[in-house]
Order: C-alpha cells, then sequence, then structure tokens
C-alpha cells in the first residue's frame, strides 16, 4: 500500500522539485546564452523561469480535473521535465 502523503508534503515535494528543474535548465542554458550574447545570469534565470512554468502549468492542469493533485499528477508533470531530448 502506498503512503498518503499530506498536503503540506506534497508542496514541500512539488517545491524542491521545481528548484531542481529550475537549475537544470539553468544550467542546461549557459553555454548557448554565451555564445549568442546573452550574459550568464539573465540566460540561468530565463531557462529556469521557463522549466518552472511549464511545470506550474502541467500542475494546474492535473488540478483542475477533479480539484486535487494525485502524487500520479505530480509526477507526470515533473516527469515531462526529466525525460531527455534526443
Amino acid at each position: 500500500m502506498a503512503k498518503t502523503l499530506t498536503k503540506r508534503d506534497k508542496l514541500k515535494m512539488i517545491l524542491a522539485r521545481m528548484l531542481a528543474v529550475f537549475i537544470a535548465n539553468g544550467l542546461a542554458i549557459i553555454g548557448a546564452g554565451s555564445i549568442i550574447g546573452i550574459d550568464t545570469l539573465s540566460s540561468i534565470l530565463l531557462a529556469g523561469s521557463l522549466g518552472v512554468a511549464k511545470v506550474t502549468e502541467a500542475l494546474a492542469r492535473g488540478y483542475l480535473n477533479d480539484g486535487k493533485l494525485t502524487i500520479d499528477e505530480i509526477n507526470d508533470a515533473f516527469g515531462s521535465m526529466s525525460k531527455k531530448k534526443s
């Protein structure tokens, strides 16, 4: 039987994973930003913010369905960010 998470546990998990999305997207863009002449901090902030926005949209869509966020909906929202691009 899977452990049921409280709202607080879900919130902590979502915030920690959003930070990870921000860092992963920000670090991935550093080289590209410098090649086209965008300063490093702006590149990181833009890429990180866009990644977080995409996850936030997916979470909001999951919440709109029934007013609840299940662990599966949370994992699906973050799963789309963790897939490697080919």
